[in-house]
């Protein structure tokens, strides 16, 4: 009796463990998915920001790079060129709030290309 008792809790086990790991992978797949629109969006907001910069519209400018820093929060991987980009973000916004536009159209292009090659 204590054999089939050791039997039906391996199989068991082993029916629990193939019920799991595919999960397992699929959440993994998604938090890489996942992580690649969050890089899409902080490119995106980055280039509205820049777009914004050139008008002089600079509340925009600001109101972009919030969500861009935002966006930039949720990426996981690359933390040396996320943390990189994030802080050319701030000195954009830093630059965008003193309304200059050259400064912060430097930044913003730096940040753009730290997040593009991230992508």
């Amino acid at each position: 009796m204590n054999i089939i008792k050791k039997i039906a809790l391996a199989f068991f086990l082993t029916l629990s463990f193939a019920a799991v790991a595919p999960m397992a992978v699929a959440a993994e797949a998604e938090a890489v998915v996942s992580a690649e629109n969050e890089v899409a969006n902080t490119i995106t907001h980055i280039e509205q920001g820049l777009a914004e910069t050139q008008k002089s519209d600079f509340s925009a400018v600001v109101l972009h790079l919030k969500s861009a820093r935002a966006a930039s929060d949720k990426i996981k991987g690359n933390e040396a060129l996320v943390k990189e980009g994030f802080e050319h973000i701030v000195q954009g916004q830093i630059q965008a709030k003193f309304g200059d536009v050259e400064k912060t159209t430097a930044e913003l292009n730096k940040a753009l290309a730290i997040y593009k090659s991230i992508k």
